[in-house]
């Protein structure tokens, strides 16, 4: 990722930690994609031990994860300690009570892309629209494989690059500095995790669109959620009501029918963690391609 487009982690973390209050009100999509991935795991067969959902957000996915796998271990990590510390609250409440499994929900601050946690122990990664706040996706991909069990599963969704084209187009008729944040195309993310080892990629897309009285209000929302604009390369404050004044009018060419459309591209995707083959005799097999020529 060029450095105009790099995250400032350190911003990330406190945009989401200031978000945490208002996030579950305003997450209309994050919410509706993440019942969607619920009902992606009715065709998939596991029974994972330890779940991991990475970049869990206030935890919108821990009550169906809990429902779907009781006796599962599921450790909510996210980036923002305050987030991370509503998905701990999430918890059924039958699961406080002693010996039915209160500890089997934990909740880590930590960063997806160096994962606190020990190699080969889960057998499930979920991972809501996270990825996209990784400055080096492969690395991120790289370290859900690592934690992963021979085996196990990653699900996970992120955004396209059509996500916010209209805000994009709208603020690039006033100026040449980046106001909304790069995203990776699906095919990259297949190939990259074919990169990181994984095995039988499955990857889709959706165009999700939102649409807003005016503009000002697709910017709270945003706001709302923690994901304003967080790149490095960004300018300073906000320049003066005028760029805002600016942006407003351009994205006025894109109402429709009485609103403006705010569009999402919605990437789901899924892989396993190859089981290494092994002989008869329990050896491990490698296969040894031939040098072209041969």
């Amino acid at each position: 990722m060029s450095d105009a487009f790099a995250l400032d982690k350190r911003l990330v973390r406190r945009s989401f930690e200031q978000a945490a209050a208002t996030y579950d009100e305003a997450a209309v999509l994050q919410h509706e994609v993440c019942r969607r991935m619920l009902a992606r795991l009715d065709y998939l067969k596991l029974e994972p031990q330890v779940i991991l959902d990475a970049g869990s957000g206030t935890g919108n996915a821990v009550g169906g994860l809990l429902a779907r796998w009781p006796r599962a271990r599921l450790v909510a990590l996210d980036l923002a300690f305050s987030m991370a510390r509503r998905s701990r609250a999430r918890r059924p409440w039958w699961r406080s009570l002693p010996g039915l499994g209160g500890r089997r929900l934990a909740a880590v601050c930590g960063d997806i892309e160096r994962l606190p946690i020990a190699s080969g122990g889960v057998g499930l990664v979920w991972s809501n629209l996270a990825l996209q706040w990784s400055n080096e996706p492969q690395r991120a991909l790289a370290e859900l494989h690592r934690v992963l069990a021979p085996g196990g599963l990653v699900l996970f969704s992120s955004f396209g690059p059509d996500t916010l084209k209209e805000l994009r187009a709208a603020f690039g008729s006033v100026d040449r500095q980046p106001h909304v944040h790069r995203f990776i195309d699906m095919h990259d993310v297949g190939d990259l995790l074919v990169a990181s080892g994984f095995a039988d990629p499955v990857m889709d897309m959706e165009v999700v669109t939102l649409t807003y009285s005016e503009v000002r209000v697709l910017m709270r929302d945003l706001k709302a959620i923690g994901a304003h604009n967080m790149t490095r390369g960004r300018a300073a404050g906000l320049r003066g009501r005028s760029l805002l004044e600016s942006m407003a009018r351009n994205y006025e060419a894109f109402r429709r029918d009485g609103r403006l459309p705010a569009t999402f591209e919605v990437i789901y995707g899924h892989a396993w963690k190859p089981v290494p083959r092994v002989s008869p005799t329990g050896r491990p097999v490698i296969d040894i391609k031939p040098r072209s020529g041969a």
